[in-house]
């Protein structure tokens, strides 16, 4: 037997939420850090970034490519992202062809 679903908010209505914004608002810098070292999930993060060095990925060329059936399928059973782990294989080939030979 299906239930019927009866929707009492009309577009554009806002949801009540739990949020009390208000206890919120009136939360200082002091009680927020209380609470941040009170909290066992909050761990302190000291990352020197001074020598962080920006990486802009290169820029993607859309192609149409064919690829055997199994292939593509052992890729996507991965999960997401499997574009991109294609392509990282293709990156590894390509860097390997194009490193100098070692001579025997």
């Amino acid at each position: 037997m299906k239930k019927e679903i009866i929707v009492t908010r009309k577009w554009g209505d806002r949801r009540k939420g739990k949020t009390d914004w208000s206890r919120f608002d009136a939360l200082t810098d002091d009680d927020i850090a209380k609470a941040v070292a009170n909290d066992p999930d909050a761990v302190p993060i000291d990352i020197d970034w001074s020598d962080a060095i920006l990486v802009i990925p290169p820029k993607k060329q859309a192609i149409s490519i064919r690829v055997d059936e199994d292939v593509l399928k052992f890729f996507k059973k991965e999960g997401e992202g499997y574009q991109r782990r294609i392509n990282a294989v293709l990156r590894s080939y390509m860097q390997q062809k194009a490193r100098p030979k070692k001579r025997a």
